[in-house]
């Protein structure tokens, strides 16, 4: 008699098991995500990329259904990883993996942005939470979100875009209960010490918020100092001893029957090679391949080259705004500005002595060395006022 042989047929999964299965996929994926958006903001302060995320939240799905799943399969002896239904499921739990994996990605960075700003982090590249502000003692500071948002220092060089690019965007942290004034203050010492940013121009609103953000870069160079018609020209030369940056200093040629070419200021000198400040048309009379001498001049006082010296250190430089008429500033005293006055230039083309009782008037041109914030609000007031429309 021959034993009774019950086959028993394959239980197919329900559709409870296969949402749960996806469920499950969906949040494997998303911690994977979280906890990558987490690592990757402490190491390098930035938000973790989306496509990153989502490559994360799929790597952990297809892992497990090319170790798990498969080698479950063929413990069961099932090798039917081509049908349509097994491919209809590893198509969803992808897909699932996908649409999670971001969501993970802001859960974790929001987390690592919150207990960053409590632990004392100087800045982000995203806004804290409210209730981190409201629990902690910070004040966060969000910059323009454009590049194009953050203007141009007039009076300047430019900054790098770069520079611009890794600002915008970006969430700087300073203590509570700063007065407006002080954060103004903070906000520019950070953005020259951290950035390399040689000027800043910044008005916040009473909440913090940045309702206007200029920059400009340090001047660097010679060419800052040089005044108009003159150009630094490099010789070979042998320059006196006592010579020294600064210096007026005659150039000699060397020739049998020496002759003077032209009168210069020695700007500076590494072995035989001198930079030399010269006016523009007389650089065509140097030669670089001539060896010069040079014979100092007694030293004179020199107030624009003193000037340049001090106004390149400064924080103030010079500007020019022109009284429009029907502007605030006309008939506005001299003395009344928030500014240093250097001179006034009427609208007959003469340079006034600046009398302290000078009133301006339409078509001035005043000449003052100011911050960047004090003569922006001096540029605004020399234009006409906007006039009311009329009423409907």
């Amino acid at each position: 008699m021959t034993p009774l042989q019950v086959s028993v047929p394959a239980v197919e999964p329900t559709l409870v098991v296969t949402a749960a299965r996806l469920l499950a996929f969906g949040v494997g994926a998303a911690l994977a995500a979280g906890a990558a958006a987490l690592g990757y903001r402490w190491y390098t302060k930035l938000r973790l990329p989306t496509w990153l995320s989502i490559l994360l939240g799929l790597s952990v799905v297809a892992l497990y259904l090319n170790t798990v799943g498969a080698f479950s399969d063929l413990l069961r002896g099932e090798t039917s990883v081509f049908s349509p239904s097994v491919v209809v499921f590893n198509v969803l739990s992808l897909a699932v993996g996908a649409l999670a994996a971001p969501f993970g990605r802001l859960v974790g960075d929001r987390v690592a942005t919150d207990v960053f700003a409590v632990t004392g982090a100087r800045e982000l590249d995203v806004e804290v939470s409210r209730i981190v502000r409201s629990m902690s003692r910070i004040t966060d500071v969000t910059l323009p979100q454009e590049p194009a948002d953050i203007a141009d220092l007039e009076g300047y060089d430019p900054v790098a875009l770069s520079i611009k690019e890794s600002l915008a965007g970006k969430t700087l942290i300073f203590p509570r209960r700063l007065t407006i004034a002080d954060l103004e203050a903070r906000l520019v010492t950070r953005l020259q010490d951290d950035y390399d940013v040689g000027h800043v121009d910044v008005e916040l609103s009473a909440d913090g918020t940045v309702e206007y953000l200029a920059l400009g870069s340090r001047a660097t160079g010679i060419g800052p100092t040089l005044a108009p018609g003159t150009v630094a020209v490099a010789v070979r030369a042998d320059p006196a001893n006592a010579a020294s940056p600064g210096d007026r200093v005659q150039v000699w040629r060397t020739d049998p029957e020496p002759k003077r070419l032209v009168t210069a200021e020695l700007r500076a000198h590494v072995d035989d090679v001198a930079t030399l400040a010269v006016d523009a048309e007389d650089a065509a009379r140097l030669d670089a391949t001539t060896t010069y001498r040079l014979v100092t001049l007694p030293a004179e006082p020199q107030a624009e080259r003193e000037f340049a010296s001090l106004l390149r250190a400064a924080a103030e430089t010079m500007y020019v705004v022109t009284v429009d008429d029907g502007s605030d500033l006309v008939g506005r005293p001299v003395a009344g500005l928030d500014a240093t006055v250097v001179a006034v230039k009427g609208a007959d083309g003469g340079i006034d002595t600046l009398a302290r009782d000078r009133t301006l008037a339409a078509g001035d041109a005043v000449y003052l060395v100011s911050r960047p914030e004090t003569f922006r609000r001096l540029d605004a007031s020399s234009s006409p006022s906007a006039s009311p429309g009329p009423e409907t």
